[in-house]
């Protein structure tokens, strides 16, 4: 049960007996209390978009966090800026979130969500929205599932009043597919979709930024609707590689019913572990009705010709020998 104490300009939550101390974000915050309501739902936040990003071209830039964790939700975000405010992210300490530290991420964010020239929006993916596409009759893979985030993200930002005339991208999949697939659905912006795009632009650090503080919020306020998880359990980095990780889904594990909310059911590591400890599902035969369906290559059989029945001559009815009628088989 977590219990929320609110204080000025900051917020704690006391959680299994430990106290995390939150910095009150803006559109953050009300994100983290939506998912805290309902953990298998999308979840978008915003910022205003500065005055200057209305009139000024911009540029956007796009990143994420929690592509490859087996655990918790994968974030996307995108920040945007007038064009000739671009040196001013990176002046102010924009880089690869994973270059960073915590400490370091939530200050830099707290600059940009405090900068009258620069706009946000992020887009929270849960596990089971993740899954749940994954697993459909027609899978939908997780690179589509990263570029219809990043096309949503452009289309609101623009949508919101921002004058978005250049985009980059940190690439998912082939750079070059991405980016004519991005061109075709925009074609009045520039788009650059790059391999590292989040250490060559500083507009796509401070996405990456954006995103990567969204997630590890996220994850410090993530609430258990299941019953069978014990306070103060541990999970490590969420990796499937990581033991800590790898344990947590073992303990974790419901013999009928899975994993929890927080789990990617569609991963092979989360696969694997349910096919070797879960119970077996054996599904009743359908029994067959008396009218059975008739098979499609029914449709398909050569049919008797005209006047013959199963290949025998058939009797002609008598209108047809009094008028002396012949079947004609071409004219």
């Amino acid at each position: 049960m977590v219990e929320k104490l609110e204080y000025p300009n900051h917020i704690y939550y006391l959680w299994f007996g430990l106290i995390w101390r939150i910095k009150e974000m803006k559109g953050f915050q009300q994100l983290f209390d939506d998912l805290q309501k309902c953990n298998t739902e999308n979840c978008k936040a915003y910022s205003n978009v500065p005055e200057c990003c209305k009139t000024s071209p911009c540029a956007l830039g796009i990143d994420e966090a929690g592509r490859g964790p087996v655990l918790g939700p994968m974030v996307y975000a995108a920040s945007f800026c007038p064009l000739n405010h671009s040196a001013e992210l990176k002046k102010i300490g924009c880089a690869d979130s994973k270059t960073l530290n915590e400490e370091k991420r939530d200050g830099l964010f707290e600059k940009l969500d405090e900068n009258e020239s620069v706009g946000w929006a992020v887009h929270i993916l849960t596990p089971t929205f993740i899954s749940n596409q994954m697993f459909k009759r027609s899978k939908i893979s997780l690179n589509e599932i990263s570029h219809d985030a990043a096309i949503d993200l452009i289309s609101e930002c623009i949508n919101n009043g921002a004058n978005i005339k250049e985009v980059y991208v940190d690439t998912v999949g082939p750079p070059e597919k991405y980016q004519a697939k991005l061109m075709a659905i925009f074609p009045d912006i520039k788009i650059n979709v790059s391999k590292k795009a989040d250490a060559l632009f500083p507009v796509v650090s401070a996405a990456s930024i954006c995103a990567k503080v969204a997630r590890d919020g996220v994850l410090k306020q993530w609430i258990f609707k299941e019953s069978n998880i014990e306070d103060g359990i541990q999970w490590g980095s969420g990796y499937p590689a990581d033991p800590v990780t790898k344990k947590f889904l073992i303990d974790v594990l419901d013999p009928v019913f899975g994993f929890p909310q927080i789990v990617r059911f569609s991963w092979q590591t989360a696969q694997t572990i349910i096919k070797d400890k879960c119970v077996a599902i054996q599904w009743e035969k359908e029994e067959e009705t008396v009218e059975s369906t008739p098979s499609v290559k029914n449709f398909f059989l050569k049919r008797p010709a005209p006047g013959t029945s199963n290949g025998a001559p058939k009797k002609r009815h008598r209108f047809f020998t009094e008028r002396s009628l012949e079947f004609l088989t071409c004219l």
